[in-house]
């Protein structure tokens, strides 16, 4: 049974979210050829990953199994799939598009997450350890600046980034 999701006051199906989105209406187009994952890279090392699976699933409207797994993030954006589609599928714009719904539901991989933080909380995604900041000078490089947090802040609230973290932290 597909699943309904509530967008814009009116019921839409799963796969209607998906096709109403960059790159989503050219899913229907696919006939599960597998050029997309004979041509992936990450296919190739891991069975997680099947952008041939993924688009057979959202078409199927089988929204939970999409976004809640990792397959959706373990793409590695290189285009071979979009590229070599003979029905020119835009597969990596749907999984793009997948990635944005898992985000707007709450599920976001651990280590996104953690990178989300120390944005916020340091306005860098990696702290800066005290070894690189003193290798810097020996190196001609300047000593790093402040970040500019509160700046940074006001951005991510702007574009609703910090609700998506507090909705992984379980703030309201």
């Amino acid at each position: 049974m597909e699943h309904v999701i509530e967008e814009k006051a009116t019921s839409l199906t799963f796969s209607d979210v998906v096709k109403g989105r960059l790159g989503g209406k050219t899913m229907t187009l696919c006939y599960q050829c597998g050029t997309c994952a004979s041509s992936c890279p990450v296919a190739k090392i891991t069975p997680r990953f099947n952008p041939r699976e993924i688009i057979k699933l959202s078409l199927l409207g089988e929204k939970d199994e999409v976004i809640s797994g990792d397959a959706i993030w373990l793409c590695c954006s290189c285009y071979n799939c979009q590229e070599r589609c003979p029905q020119k599928v835009e597969i990596a714009d749907v999984i793009y598009a997948l990635r944005n719904i898992a985000l707007k539901e709450g599920y976001i991989p651990n280590i996104y997450s953690e990178f989300a933080s120390a944005l916020l909380n340091d306005g860098r995604i990696v702290k800066v350890s005290r070894f690189v900041e003193n290798k810097r000078p020996t190196i001609g490089l300047p000593p790093l600046q402040p970040t500019g947090v509160d700046a940074l802040r006001k951005i991510l609230s702007a574009t609703g980034f910090d609700k998506l973290q507090q909705k992984k932290e379980g703030v309201s």
